[in-house]
């Protein structure tokens, strides 16, 4: 099996409705995306996918979520805009374009990151 990941990040401000803490009020985080592929086959030229598409669609979403107040976005008015959502938000995003999409990681902070996969 192969696998192949990118990143990439995005700056924005959210809160978390119905949370009870500081992340109630209106924050921003300088978050930090890795969109992971896997398959057991590789092309012609002998890769998976090309880093560079990967990496141009991957960053044709976040422009989307760039310096946005996540909560004023159609999809976050219904879903809460934690790290695991934003990740399956991208997730779902991304899947769309590319066949064999494995996870999407969202770091919002050096120790902090959610990851969702299907």
């Amino acid at each position: 099996m192969y696998s192949i990941k990118v990143e990439a990040d995005f700056s924005s401000a959210h809160n978390l409705r119905g949370y009870k803490g500081k992340c109630e009020e209106l924050h921003g985080h300088n978050w930090k995306v890795e969109a992971a592929l896997k398959s057991a086959q590789l092309d012609k030229l002998g890769m998976l996918l090309d880093f560079k598409g990967l990496k141009m669609k991957l960053n044709r979403i976040l422009e989307k979520l760039d310096h946005k107040y996540l909560n004023n976005l159609a999809y976050f008015k219904k879903v809460n805009p934690t790290s695991e959502n934003i990740a399956k938000y991208i997730y779902d995003s991304l899947k769309r374009q590319i066949a064999g999409l494995d996870s999407v990681t969202v770091w919002e902070s050096d120790r902090s990151c959610a990851t969702y996969s299907e």
